[in-house]
């Protein structure tokens, strides 16, 4: 694994990529999996991961296996050596995993999906797989093996019969010496349990006692000659099961080649269904590869995040640009942005769908990356110290093929020299012709990145309410750290924040007002003050209900009319059948709007004025009436 896979976090990928593969063999393919540098070959594996998802959405998940232990059975069959029936029974269970997936590919064929004609790359080796199954069951060698074989067990069962017959005669014209009913085993004889004192009694000899010594247990005479052709039986067995096995082993070994043809088959099939069992978990769509040096995506994700909680990504990286400086706030996402193009071109590189709605992408000889820290104690390196050894190492490797990433750029030292630092490395890398993307909070590389043709600023957004990056990037724009702004709204005093003005923009920036009333404060003039001016307009949004209004009120389901536009504290007045009640808009729903109701000059007094309070405005607009009040309800 390479030190920038690492960075950018593609073996995480990796690890995920192994968890839909069941074969030891694919799993290693995807953990050396590298972007291939041919055209061709990139093709080709892009066609195999288009083709696999096909299959998995038409035909279901593949019937696919792991295969374990074939090689090594194999290895073993070659040599001359003899299969064990578990190992025989292996051999036949694999023959049933290519079979069901030889059934599962010509099923595919009827969509005409070339990934399914690896089908005719699988020869299910029927004649071998039926003489195993007829011979093994369960690891053990089967009575149906061969006829002999049957015929020698059948034997020896007569055998045990008339052991246990002989014994049972002794035990019942002898009872009087048997310590218990029944007979048993020991060291493969059968025996009697004789009291000691009767041990003379009883015809046979001694083949053991019991724990107290009190009870022998002797094979009876009549047995005795049972018992040798017991034994004679149980070798011709072993001969017999010997020999099946060296036959099938050799009838194993004489299908190696189509064994092995079908084991790498199997492997191939299971890296491709990898591929689109990934796409498919991620919801990801196949990448058109460009020739131009160009990067368009559309509502990208990082891999790794939740597709639901995850704001999509737009990027755009095109008509003469080459390279994209990203400004923003600390927690607003431009390192997940950076990760999200170089994770979605190195995916593509290596044949995989991205996880985006439409991805168009070049062909890149090498990522670069300097993201993170650094910071590297047992080489006594700082922070800086690693930056620009990365940097360095980046500069000396860099090509016009290449895609750069760099995080923090110029950071880690005194922030004139670091400015300077970074506008040098990225004239460098605009003179190599390489793609870079690279984010800082420097506004003198903001201000460069504008004037610089081919190079193009982009801001995050963020979310100033709940101080959440949106990792939406608006590019064309340079954005702001939000770093005093930020703090603040993480509860910092208005002291702190007005010496921490003064320290970064001068004392001549605060004049240590407060006020409410619209006058400046210690903050009013900071750098994204504008996001907390956008917050106090969302709050003063007009309440969508007009005088007149149908409305519903909840939670009682009430049919009421609008009295008038909402006070400040968002409550409404309604009016409700005998009665006017004030209730907070969001437990009001519009029914019918009064422009729908009501003529334009309707005279809205005769719906929510008493007659009595009707009559005195009739009278007070003819003449003067002393001591006249209008009731107002409330």
């Amino acid at each position: 694994m390479n030190q920038e896979e690492k960075i950018l976090e593609f073996d995480k990928i990796k690890l995920r990529w192994q968890e839909y593969a069941v074969t030891e063999r694919a799993r290693e393919k995807i953990s050396e999996t590298k972007p291939v540098l041919s055209r061709r070959e990139l093709d080709v594996l892009l066609r195999e991961t288009e083709q696999s998802r096909q299959l998995l959405e038409k035909c279901g998940t593949p019937p696919l296996a792991a295969l374990s232990g074939m090689e090594e059975n194999l290895g073993i069959a070659s040599k001359g050596d003899c299969l064990s029936a578990f190992q025989l029974e292996q051999v036949k269970d694999a023959l049933v995993a290519v079979r069901r997936m030889s059934d599962y590919l010509e099923r595919g064929k009827a969509y005409s999906i070339s990934l399914a004609y690896y089908a005719e790359n699988l020869d299910v080796l029927e004649a071998l797989r039926e003489e195993i199954e007829q011979a093994v069951c369960g690891g053990e060698i089967v009575d149906r093996a061969s006829a002999r074989l049957l015929d020698i067990r059948r034997e020896a069962m007569r055998c045990g019969e008339k052991m246990r017959e002989k014994a049972e005669q002794t035990m019942r014209s002898q009872k009087e010496y048997m310590s218990d009913h029944f007979s048993t085993f020991r060291e493969g004889h059968i025996c009697v349990p004789v009291k000691k004192e009767f041990k003379y009694k009883v015809s046979g000899r001694v083949i053991g006692q019991s724990s107290t010594g009190s009870t022998l247990f002797m094979e009876p005479a009549a047995c005795a000659s049972y018992y040798e052709e017991h034994q004679q039986l149980q070798i011709e067995e072993e001969d017999e099961i010997r020999r099946i096995l060296y036959t099938l082993t050799a009838l194993t070994d004489s299908y190696a080649e189509q064994l092995l043809l079908n084991i790498r088959t199997m492997e191939k099939l299971d890296f491709a269904f990898s591929k689109g069992k990934l796409s498919l978990a991620q919801g990801a769509v196949a990448p058109v590869i460009l020739s131009e040096r160009e990067i368009h995506l559309r509502d990208a994700r990082h891999p790794l995040l939740d597709s639901a909680s995850c704001v999509p990504l737009q990027f755009d990286l095109a008509g003469g640009v080459r390279g994209i400086v990203i400004t923003g706030p600390n927690t607003g996402g431009k390192t997940v942005a950076l990760k999200t193009v170089a994770l979605c071109c190195m995916m593509a590189q290596c044949g995989l769908h991205v996880p985006c709605k439409e991805a168009r992408l070049c062909m890149n000889s090498s990522y670069l990356c300097d993201i993170g820290d650094g910071q590297n104690l047992s080489e006594n390196l700082s922070t800086f110290s690693a930056h620009i050894k990365n940097v360095l190492d980046i500069l000396r490797r860099v090509s016009a093929e290449s895609l750069v990433i760099l995080d923090e750029l110029g950071s880690g030292t005194d922030p004139q020299e670091g400015m300077g630092l970074a506008i040098a490395v990225l004239e460098e890398l605009k003179k190599s012709g390489c793609l870079f993307l690279a984010t800082t909070h420097y506004p003198e590389i903001k201000a460069y990145a504008g004037r610089e043709a081919g190079i193009l600023n982009a801001r995050m957004a963020f979310d100033a309410e709940n101080l959440k990056p949106l990792y939406q990037m608006v590019l064309g724009e340079a954005g702001e750290s939000c770093a005093l702004y930020i703090a603040k709204r993480l509860g910092m005093p208005e002291r702190m924040l007005r010496r921490a003005k003064e320290a970064a923009y001068g004392a001549g920036q605060s004049d240590g007002k407060e006020a409410e009333d619209g006058r400046e404060t210690a903050f009013s003039k900071l750098p994204c003050a504008h996001l907390e001016k956008e917050k106090a307009v969302k709050k003063k949004k007009e309440i969508p209900f007009a005088r007149g209004d149908s409305v519903m009120v909840y939670p009682d389901k009430k049919i009421g009319i609008v009295c008038g536009k909402a006070n400040d504290r968002g409550a409404l007045q309604v009016q409700l059948p005998g009665k006017k009640i004030w209730i907070s808009h969001k437990r009001v729903k519009l029914i019918v709007a009064a422009s729908e109701l009501y003529p334009e000059d309707y005279d809205f007094s005769i719906v929510f004025d008493t007659a009595a309070n009707r009559k005195l405005r009739h009278d007070m607009e003819r003449k003067y009436v002393e001591g006249a009040v209008i009731q107002e309800e409330e």
